[in-house]
This record gives structure tokens, C-alpha cells and sequence, in this order.
């Protein structure tokens, strides 16, 4: 790298500690990078970075299509600001390199916090594979972090693994559910239940309040059987109105409490603890797999490989020792 590029990113990373949301901008794009310059300035950019990291309060928000959580994170989003927060909405969507990204169309539907100075809001990196979207959805929340946003909004756009994934990278997640309790309730996902640290039903207003509240009993009476993520937490099933506004207030008031609960018996540090080592095995997974795809006299042996094993003429065991060894 040259002095001169040296020099771009001590800017950069300058103007990023001082608020600056284009060099937010630059700076999350020179993480999606795929170019190896590109990715060792943005591993010195984040190292540099990483102090004034960590102190923002995490959100992971789950939910099925329809439940409302563009309209629901734009009514939080502005809640939080009108006191005084600063707010960063990031996505996890792997499939958004079909997509073309998620929250690009949800900036419509989150419209007021879309036009705030006070809330930064991102599209899913269009990377492909899960693994690869959430490393840098991570280091694009460290530089948000180190920009002063406080509070990080992260939604899940995908389903099933990319609710983990998300939930691997926040200190709270928010699972996002519709009223009509018995059927709903039938196509309850048990692993995304047990994940979360609070059930919130949406739309509760007008004639559906009634059916949220029958629908909030019957998650309640779920969640008694299901073992929860923490001792020290029994998730809470609220009711809200993302039309309305109301019950917003008592999500966020639950969002805290559960912070206080998690200091209060040390579990919120080790579990930090516990996802920064996880962050490092996905980098380290991911630079692996860049190794074996970069490198063009690797990558034909490995298609030979890989043709041996589908002709059935060697073992996958067998295979993936060689391709190791390629590595070494």
C-alpha cells in the first residue's frame, strides 16, 4: 500500500471519529471490498478503530414478511432519536446478492429516520454467502460504533440461519410477530422462539387488539416450556402498534431493562467475550475459503477434487485432507 493511500486512511478514519456519515460511507465500502489492498487498509482502519468500539447497545430484529419490521424500526428509530440517541440500521440478507439488497427498498418504508441526521441506515453487503454478509454487517456495526452511533439496529431480511447469525452479533434480538395466535402459533419456530430475548406483536390496534392480546397469551404459555437463552432473563411478550406508536416506549424499556440484567451478573460481558472469538473463526473461515478461490493453480486442483469425489472415486474425507494440505 502507498503512503498516499496510508495517508487516505488516516482521514478517513478521522473524519469517521468525528461523525462524519460520508466517511461512514467510504468506510463501509472499503470493508465490502473484495480487492486485497483494499481489505489490509480496512483491517488497519477497524484495529485503529476499535477503542472507541463496543459501546452501543445491540438490537437484533427478527420477523416473517408483513409483520412490519421496516415501519416498526422507522417508529423506533425516531423514538430514540427525539431522545436523543444516535441510530444505525444495518441488515443481514444473503440473498440479497439476487436482491440487490434489502434495506435499498425498505428506505421507503422507513422514510422518516431515512431522512434523519441522527440515524444511519445500510443495505445488506450483496457478498452472497451468509458468512460473508454477516463479517462485514460486523464491522460495518464497529464502524458505526466508532462514528457515535449508540444504539445498532440489526435486521434479519433472510430466514433461518441468518436469525443466528444475527442473534450471534447483538446483545438483545427482538422476534417480531403478527396477531392470530392458534395458527401462528402452530408455525412457531421453535429455534427462532428460543432465541429471542423478547416476543413483540405488532398491530395491535383497532379491532385487532383483542386477537393480540389472545395471541401474547398463548406466546407466553410457549415460552414457560421452552428453556430461555439466559437465567437471568425470562423473555417478555409485549404487544405494540408501529401504526400507532404505542407500546414502543415499554419495547425500549425492556430493551434496557434486560441490559441492567445482564451487567448486573456479568453475563453481558462474557457474552461480548464470547462473539468477538466467534467473529475471529468466521474471518479466519472466510479468508480460507478466499485463499482456496484466489489462488488459480489451487483452485484447478480443487476442481479435480471436487469432480473425484461427485464420480465417486474418492472419499469427501479423503478430499478435504488433500485440499487442507493444499492450504498448508
Amino acid at each position: 500500500m502507498t503512503s498516499n493511500s496510508a495517508l487516505d486512511i488516516k482521514t478517513l478514519t478521522k473524519d469517521l471519529r468525528g461523525g462524519s456519515r460520508a466517511a461512514l460511507a467510504r468506510a463501509i465500502t472499503l470493508i465490502e471490498s473484495r480487492r486485497g489492498d483494499h481489505q489490509a487498509a480496512a483491517r488497519d482502519m477497524v484495529q485503529a478503530l476499535l477503542p472507541g468500539t463496543g459501546k452501543a447497545i445491540r438490537v437484533g430484529i427478527t420477523g416473517s414478511p408483513g409483520v412490519g419490521k421496516s415501519t416498526t424500526i422507522d417508529v423506533l428509530g425516531m423514538f430514540l432519536i427525539e431522545r436523543g440517541h444516535k441510530v444505525a440500521v444495518l441488515a443481514v440478507d444473503p440473498s440479497s446478492a439476487r436482491t440487490g439488497g434489502s434495506i435499498l427498498g425498505d428506505k421507503t418504508r422507513m422514510a422518516r429516520l431515512a431522512a434523519s441526521d441522527s440515524a444511519y441506515i445500510r443495505p445488506s453487503p450483496a457478498s452472497g454467502t451468509l458468512g460473508g454478509v454477516a463479517a462485514k454487517t460486523r464491522e460495518a456495526m464497529l464502524l458505526c460504533e466508532a462514528a457515535g452511533f449508540d444504539v445498532v439496529l440489526v435486521e434479519t431480511v433472510g430466514i433461518g440461519q441468518s436469525e443466528t447469525a444475527v442473534c450471534d452479533m447483538t446483545d438483545f434480538f427482538l422476534a417480531l410477530m403478527l396477531p392470530g395466535a392458534g395458527d401462528e402459533l402452530q408455525g412457531i419456530k421453535k429455534g427462532l422462539v428460543e432465541l429471542a430475548d423478547m416476543i413483540a406483536i405488532n398491530k395491535a390496534d383497532g379491532d385487532n387488539i383483542e386477537r393480540a392480546n389472545l395471541a401474547a397469551a398463548e406466546y407466553r404459555g410457549a415460552l414457560h416450556i421452552l428453556s430461555s437463552r439466559s437465567e437471568h432473563w425470562q423473555p417478555p411478550v409485549l404487544t405494540y402498534s408501529a401504526l400507532t406508536g404505542r407500546g414502543i416506549d415499554a419495547l425500549w424499556q425492556k430493551i434496557r431493562e434486560h441490559r441492567t440484567a445482564m451487567n448486573a451478573s456479568g453475563e453481558f460481558a462474557a457474552r461480548r467475550r464470547q462473539q468477538q472469538v466467534k467473529w475471529m473463526w468466521s474471518m479466519l473461515e472466510q479468508r480460507m475459503m478466499a485463499r482456496l478461490r484466489a489462488d488459480p493453480s489451487v483452485r484447478s486442483k480443487v476442481k479435480k477434487v471436487e469432480a473425484e469425489v461427485a464420480d465417486g472415486r474418492v472419499t469427501p474425507a479423503l478430499a478435504a485432507e488433500q485440499i487442507a494440505g493444499m492450504l498448508r
